[in-house]
């Protein structure tokens, strides 16, 4: 039984060191990668390793209140941006400018996710979702925010849901966007509703991390995600004419797949939740605002969004037409009025409080 278990850690440290020699990535690869990205912002940001502890860091990219004069408007709560499984923070290179434009915006990289620290989570789906909470809290009190406004797309929605649950008093609003995790799986799901090829690939890759066919794949891996993801390109095709999506996509994953491992453990079999976030959303604070953002093309339905304003009226659910998944990248112009119009409520409702 020793050996056993000292088999795991030895493996895991055999495997980080393999990868980044197979695959053509590294930290200063992700590193150009992520910049070429953030050329595309206009407006002034920072940028910095905000340390916790375990000698982890988040990556972290701020937006000041603008410095110019601006008409007088209720103040609103920082707004914080979480990405989703495979991403990280330049991926919201296309809406940076607008949400920053009337306040201070946050953009991270989860621990275990792009240029964030990536350590060993727990193999307990509640170890690991802690783990990712414990990082953020820490992370809010190292950037000295009182209150924030949380918005998550996909993990980074469900990370958010679970943040608001454990941390109620620090978020004033939260905005969901095609979020993981929500409904329970089917006693009897209805397999012949999936797709072949994704069952077929579920029963090949079930040993194995999402994303794991992409470092298999070796010095192929960058061309893999040009060809199976060509519809990136597209997406940011007003910013960037040349792989720089793509380039930034495969750098994030080709390396230690840290957070991509926690994730996997934290789901059962097509993407299910092994804790759905919809059994526990209802105890959400009656005070905070829960509002849902989903693409009319997505194949995430908007039924628990739908499920939540049965019980809660003053949920708001927006579909923005012609977005997929990625409705941030899909519609930017579209998502960012939306955000904006909910940032301004909220803002509006901290002053009604204050007086």
């Amino acid at each position: 039984m020793a050996e056993e278990q000292q088999s795991a850690p030895e493996q895991s440290s055999w495997m980080s060191s393999w990868i980044p020699s197979w695959c053509p990535t590294s930290p200063t690869q992700l590193k150009d990668a992520e910049e070429k990205m953030l050329k595309s912002v206009r407006r002034p940001f920072s940028r910095q390793h905000v340390h916790i502890s375990n000698n982890n860091s988040l990556w972290t990219v701020a937006f000041s209140t603008p410095s110019c004069p601006q008409p007088p408007v209720p103040p609103r709560p920082p707004l914080v941006l979480l990405h989703g499984i495979g991403g990280g923070l330049a991926l919201w290179a296309q809406n940076l400018d607008s949400l920053s434009s009337d306040g201070p915006v946050y953009a991270l990289d989860l621990l275990g996710f792009g240029r964030s620290s990536r350590p060993q989570f727990s193999t307990d789906p509640e170890g690991a979702e802690e783990q990712f909470l414990a990082a953020l809290e820490e992370w809010r009190e190292k950037v000295g925010l009182e209150e924030m406004v949380l918005l998550g797309h996909n993990l980074g929605g469900y990370l958010s849901a679970a943040y608001t649950l454990k941390h109620p008093h620090r978020v004033k609003s939260l905005l969901l966007v095609e979020p993981w995790g929500f409904p329970e799986r089917p006693d009897n799901p209805n397999h012949n509703s999936i797709p072949v090829w994704i069952r077929v690939m579920g029963a090949v890759m079930s040993p194995f991390n999402p994303l794991a066919g992409l470092r298999l794949a070796g010095p192929l891996g960058p061309m893999l995600v040009q060809t199976i993801r060509s519809d990136f390109k597209q997406k940011y095709l007003s910013v960037f004419d040349d792989n720089t999506v793509s380039d930034y996509i495969y750098h994030l994953n080709a390396q230690t797949p840290s957070g991509e491992t926690a994730f996997k453990n934290m789901t059962i079999p097509y993407g299910w939740a092994k804790r759905p976030m919809q059994e526990r959303i209802g105890r959400i604070q009656a005070d905070i605002p829960i509002s849902f953002i989903y693409g009319s093309r997505s194949s995430i339905d908007s039924n628990s969004g739908c499920a939540l304003k049965t019980t809660r009226p003053d949920v708001e659910i927006t579909v923005i037409r012609g977005a997929g998944h990625y409705v941030f990248a899909d519609q930017p112009d579209d998502f960012n009025q939306a955000v904006l119009r909910i940032l301004a409520r909220t803002a509006s409702r901290s002053e009604d409080e204050e007086q």
